[in-house]
Parts: C-alpha cells; sequence; structure tokens
C-alpha cells in the first residue's frame, strides 16, 4: 500500500442515502393513514444535547416524518419525567421515544430508560432490547454502533474471521458493537481503560472502532497497516476545533480506511435513529 493516505469514509454521503431510502418507506407508511413519529424528550440545558436535539428533529422532518421536541427544565422530578413517558408510551401518534441523554443528576437515567416501552425504545437503550442484540434477535439496535456496521456493509468489509478491536465498553457503544460484529462473524476484542498494552491489541485489528471519548489517543504506530479504522469519538479542543479519538493525519498514513470526525460516524447515528422509527411504525401494519 502506498504511504499516501487512507480513503476516508464518508458518513455523511451514506446517511443521505439512507435518509432517502426511509423517506420512501415513510411515504409509503403515509398511504396506508400512519405517519411516523418520534418524540425527543431534552431535559436541562445541555448546550451539545440542544444541539443534538435539534438535528434528529430536523432530520424526521426532511425525512417526512412528525417530530416534536419536549424541553423540561433541569428542576424536574423524577415522577414528572416518568408520568410523561408513561403518558408517550399511550400515545398511538408516537412510534419512537427518546429521552437525550445524559440526564441532571438528581434523575436516575437507567429508571427513565426502563420507563420507555421497549417497542417505541428506538435509541435501543431498554434492558429487553439489549438483551433481544444479546440473544441475536435485535428489535431495534443502538443507533451509533448500527451506524457503523452500515458503514462495514457499504465499504464491503468482510467480517468473517477478521480481528476487530473495540475500545471503549460503555452501553451505549462499546458493548452493542461488539455483540453486532461478532454476529457477523468477525473476531471481537473489548478493550477498556484498565488494559494494559493497548497497542499491543490494536495492531492486530482489521477493524478498529474506537469509543473512549479521548482526542486523538490512536495514533498511526498503534494500527495495522491497511485495517479500516472506525472513530466513534468527538471531542472539542481547547483551541475549538473538533476531533476524534483517532489522530486522523497519523493513522491515515497507515489504514486502508478511517472515518473522519466530523463527518463520519455522526452523521449515521442520526440517520439509523430514522429507520429505527421507520421500524416501529412498520411493525403497526
Amino acid at each position: 500500500m502506498s504511504s499516501s493516505s487512507a480513503r476516508p469514509i464518508d458518513g455523511k454521503a451514506l446517511a443521505q442515502r439512507v435518509r432517502a431510502e426511509v423517506a420512501q418507506r415513510v411515504e409509503k407508511l403515509k398511504t396506508q393513514g400512519i405517519t411516523p413519529g418520534l418524540t425527543v424528550v431534552l431535559v436541562g440545558e445541555d448546550p451539545a444535547s440542544q444541539v443534538y436535539v435539534r438535528n434528529k428533529a430536523l432530520a424526521c422532518e426532511k425525512a417526512g416524518m412528525k417530530s416534536d421536541v419536549i424541553r423540561l427544565p433541569a428542576t424536574t422530578s423524577q415522577a414528572e419525567l416518568l408520568a410523561l413517558i408513561d403518558q408517550l408510551n399511550q400515545d398511538p401518534t408516537v412510534h419512537g421515544i427518546l429521552v437525550q441523554l445524559p440526564l441532571p443528576d438528581s434523575l436516575d437515567e437507567h429508571a427513565v430508560i426502563e420507563a420507555i416501552a421497549a417497542t417505541k425504545d428506538v435509541d435501543g437503550f431498554h434492558i429487553s432490547n439489549a438483551g433481544l442484540l444479546l440473544t441475536g434477535k435485535p428489535l431495534f439496535r443502538p443507533c451509533t454502533p448500527y451506524g457503523v456496521m452500515k458503514m462495514l456493509e457499504d465499504e464491503q468489509v468482510n467480517l468473517r474471521g477478521a480481528e476487530a478491536v473495540v475500545i471503549g465498553a460503555s452501553n451505549i457503544v462499546g458493548k452493542p458493537m461488539a455483540l453486532m460484529l461478532q454476529a457477523e462473524g468477525a473476531t471481537v476484542t473489548i478493550c477498556n481503560s484498565k488494559t494494559k498494552d493497548l497497542a499491543a491489541h490494536t495492531r492486530r485489528a482489521d477493524v478498529l472502532v474506537v469509543a473512549v471519548g479521548r482526542p486523538q489517543m490512536i495514533t498511526g504506530d498503534m494500527v495495522k497497516p491497511g485495517a479500516i479504522v472506525i472513530d466513534v469519538g468527538i471531542n472539542r479542543l481547547e483551541s475549538g476545533k473538533l476531533v476524534g479519538d483517532v489522530d486522523y493525519d497519523s493513522v491515515a498514513q497507515v489504514a486502508s480506511a478511517v472515518t473522519p470526525v466530523p463527518g463520519g460516524v455522526g452523521p449515521m447515528t442520526i440517520a439509523m435513529l430514522l429507520v429505527n422509527t421507520v421500524e416501529a411504525a412498520e411493525r403497526l401494519i
């Protein structure tokens, strides 16, 4: 392989194709009298969450879906939030419910996620959806790892027998990512902040997925030549620049393909949220 740079994996372009497909599915549902609807609940004033929520609502509307954003003050009590979720669970026009995380410290995140009806949990975080994914019969796949799988499929990466290394073991990305890669026949290693000699693991990876939230921690010397590197991290440096968990410039000299930040995994996360919401509505037919 040449010493030039790796092929960037364009998440933006792929997300546009996925969203166009979703829009067609939405049109078909509308002819049957169903308009897929997503309700996003935002508690508090977290600026990053506000941006994410706005983008999610906008993407829904562009795909022809109904989208509601319910904004609640940071002082909202657990009981008030659970009562709202119960109301949304009962509402037949709401097909997907998403509570934007993180929640204020005064609220019990786990209890809130569990309160969402599993059939409307388009984030795929409910314990029954996590269990279904574990047993290979997913109802909803969490959007970020689902988006990564879609990118690997689009890149025609053969995962059967491939060495895949996932750095980060969160319930939102790392764990479901490992399960999805495993389901496609990859041999998966999960690393975390306590892993000894991280580079020994990363250098074995044909597919490396990094989701830890530490700016530019993976450098070119930690990557196997020709590997596919997926950077899930998004960090803002003091200079204001957005970077991933991967040092793009040095890794691009070694890898065969790498996702940029921004414009890689981020757009895919929102696209897969739309896929999950339209699937929730299609199940009602």
